[in-house]
Order: C-alpha cells, then structure tokens, then sequence
C-alpha cells in the first residue's frame, strides 16, 4: 500500500525487471499523480512525517530554495519530472 515517484533510467528499470512479480508498475497520468498527492500527501519536514493539509507546509520546506509555493507547483513539478523532481519527492 505504498507509492513511489522515481526518475526513469536504466538502473531503475533493471531494478523493476527484478521486482516485476511482486510489484505494479507504470507511468502515471496527472489526475492519478493530483489524486494521490491531494488525498495521501505527506512531507518531510525536520524529519517529521506531516500531511500536506495546505500550501503552507509546502512553501515553508520548498518555497524559497525551489520555487515550489503550492499543491499544484508540487503537482507540476513530480509529474513532468523537472529540476526539483529529487526534493519535490
């Protein structure tokens, strides 16, 4: 019952060729990356896990450093897989 977003290369699809009987895997549209953000969200912040109830948690861990002001910059930046994809995530 858990979901995670990685970068696409080759490392990663041997480690998927590996682990294909046991896991489910693909390209996620953006309602279903939107879907799951908005309805399990959670970030990291001083390493605890929070829920992303509102933009203010996102703005104040990723705002200023990278430009990532709210839901739906978070939304943007995971499924287009942009510069801040690894902090994002």
């Amino acid at each position: 019952h858990n979901g995670v977003f990685l970068k696409v290369n080759k490392p990663i699809l041997q480690m998927l060729k590996l682990v294909q009987p046991y896991v489910t895997y693909g390209y996620p549209s953006l309602k279903t990356v939107r879907d799951l953000l908005y309805k399990r969200g959670y970030g990291k912040v001083n390493k605890q896990r929070i829920p992303i109830s509102d933009n203010s948690v996102i703005t104040k861990s990723l705002g200023e450093k990278q430009a990532l002001f709210g839901m739906e910059d978070l939304v943007h930046e995971i499924y287009t897989v942009g510069p801040n994809f690894k902090q994002a995530n």
